[in-house]
């Protein structure tokens, strides 16, 4: 599995404003429903729903907010970098600035664990971080992903 396997490009942005968890949700949410075609209810939902059981965000100013939602055939992502970072309760209690969700079908087990290490391997390389942090261009932001990602690859 490739991060372009499950990231399109038009599902970069960057937001400017975002001042909680469930306006960062719901951002998300119209983004998977204009790129993937997801139900911009049932996918902020289900965010809101798995963000309950425990804080997504795993440190460094990254968070990795994901859901299952039925009626999925294939796992998507949302990559968005955040201008004002927000506070997400992280594991390092440090604000988050750059968000990778993912939505899977809901009997995609493998599938969305592998997406997952996927997505938190690669952002767990600093100099990449620090490259995402520094761009606010989306197409640069889907490059530097899924570049980085086809390279640790080779």
């Amino acid at each position: 599995m490739q991060l372009n396997d499950i990231l399109r490009q038009g599902a970069v942005r960057v937001l400017p404003k975002v001042n909680s968890k469930k306006r960062l949700f719901c951002g998300l949410a119209d983004i998977a429903r204009d790129v993937h075609g997801l139900n911009q209810a049932d996918a902020l939902g289900a965010l809101q729903d798995r963000e309950s059981l425990g804080p997504t965000g795993v440190g460094d100013g990254v968070a990795l907010p994901h859901a299952r939602l039925d009626g999925l055939t294939d796992v998507h992502g949302v990559f968005v970098r955040l201008e004002t970072p927000l506070d997400f309760d992280a594991t390092d209690r440090k604000p988050v600035d750059l968000v990778f969700a993912l939505f899977a079908p809901e009997g995609a087990g493998v599938a969305h664990l592998k997406a997952l290490a996927l997505v938190s391997r690669t952002l767990r390389d600093s100099s990449l971080c620090a490259k995402l942090r520094a761009n606010h261009d989306p197409s640069i932001l889907y490059t530097v992903l899924t570049e980085a990602q086809a390279s640790q690859a080779a």
